[in-house]
């Protein structure tokens, strides 16, 4: 092997682009909550984030759902630098569906695109942004979009989570 080729084998080494990701590792509380459709109550959704490696951050989510039933979520989110891309994935025990999230950050802003059944609930696919914005140590929020046919971003919720 060459002196300037990358051994495979060797462990990756975390990029700033990785340790900002390490600023959502810890135990968080849903403090508030806006959507179009119902919503849990604020403090009946917690999220654990733990860090695989300082690579990857690992977001575990659970409490209760509209109507009382209990749910879990698993978001991960993780830097290539191969792409220069962040990229993650979000997986939820109330549907069947895995999104793949494809982004980009500027300062505190993480925006996260993705693909995934409309909302609509006609079959068809749609065009989904996330933002992840730390507004500080101890507070962030995550906005969700959808591409409207009139190629305008509707928010359709915002999520507010503290430290705890």
């Amino acid at each position: 092997m060459e002196a300037h080729e990358e051994n495979p084998m060797k462990p990756a080494e975390p990029q700033p682009e990785h340790e900002w990701l390490q600023k959502l590792v810890g135990a968080w509380t849903l403090e508030s909550q806006e959507m179009a459709d119902s919503c849990p109550p604020p403090g009946a959704w917690t999220e654990n984030g733990r860090s695989l490696g300082g690579l990857w951050v690992l977001l575990e989510g659970q409490g209760e759902m509209p109507g009382g039933s209990p749910g879990s979520t698993l978001m991960t989110l993780g830097y290539d630098p191969q792409k220069g891309r962040y990229v993650g994935s979000w997986v939820g025990s109330m549907m069947t569906y895995l999104w793949v999230y494809d982004g980009a950050r500027e300062g505190n802003v993480l925006t996260l695109d993705s693909e995934g059944p409309s909302l609509d609930g006609d079959g068809k696919m749609a065009r989904y942004r996330d933002v992840v914005e730390l507004v500080s140590d101890d507070l962030r929020t995550l906005t969700s979009h959808v591409l409207g046919e009139d190629g305008e971003w509707q928010k359709f919720m915002t999520a507010r989570y503290r430290r705890t």
